[in-house]
């Protein structure tokens, strides 16, 4: 049912953030900087994640959007489909006549 084909966005997306928090973190410890310089840079570090986690989110959620859509529309088609095969097969055996043995005395 589902092709894994690799990575997903989301891997990709959580890969990233990782990347960040960690760069993010070393860079903090490693710069001398006062403690209302260092405050400053986390909040608009925390900012900047934050609007990267929402992108990422809204992407996600667009992608799956455009799944869920896909998977409806199959599977009505499949529906439909088997509602073709059901009604051909009842016409056909609308059409036949009934089959009886040749021995069967009908007229009794």
């Amino acid at each position: 049912m589902s092709d894994n084909k690799g990575p997903s966005f989301g891997d990709y997306l959580l890969t990233f953030l990782a990347g960040a928090a960690t760069g993010f973190i070393l860079g903090i410890l490693l710069a001398p900087a006062s403690g209302r310089e260092t405050r400053k840079k986390i909040k608009e570090q925390v900012k900047k994640g934050q609007e990267i986690a929402v992108e990422g989110y809204q992407k996600m959620a667009r992608e799956a959007e455009r799944g869920v859509k896909i998977a409806r529309e199959k599977a009505e088609e499949g529906i439909e489909a088997i509602k073709e095969y059901l009604e051909k097969k009842k016409s056909e055996i609308g059409k036949k006549e009934p089959e009886f043995p040749e021995d069967l005395d009908t007229e009794k």
